[in-house]
């Protein structure tokens, strides 16, 4: 098993337009665990936790997300694997 953790923040019209919603849905249907929030600068900011391969994926859905969202950027940290959730929560 390859488990990873993998930290993003998005940039762009990312608030307002079911970003966090539809990033938990993601991570929930990949399996994975982790959290999604809001941040006072507009920006997103996640943590994916699981198979690498999954993580992967919910990556390359950052880049488009949800129909409403324009995604400008994607800043992301690999890190090592803590197994510190045990699903994925939209965060206030």
């Amino acid at each position: 098993m390859n488990l990873v953790r993998l930290e993003v923040s998005i940039t762009g019209r990312v608030q307002g337009v079911f970003y966090r919603q539809s990033t938990q849905d993601t991570a929930n249907r990949l399996g994975l665990a982790g959290w999604v929030r809001n941040c006072p600068d507009g920006s997103v900011a996640a943590v994916f936790e699981g198979e690498r391969v999954a993580v992967e994926a919910a990556l390359a859905w950052c880049h488009q997300g949800p129909p409403a969202a324009r995604v400008e950027n994607i800043t992301a940290k690999w890190l090592d694997y803590l197994g510190e959730f045990s699903g994925f929560s939209v965060r206030r």
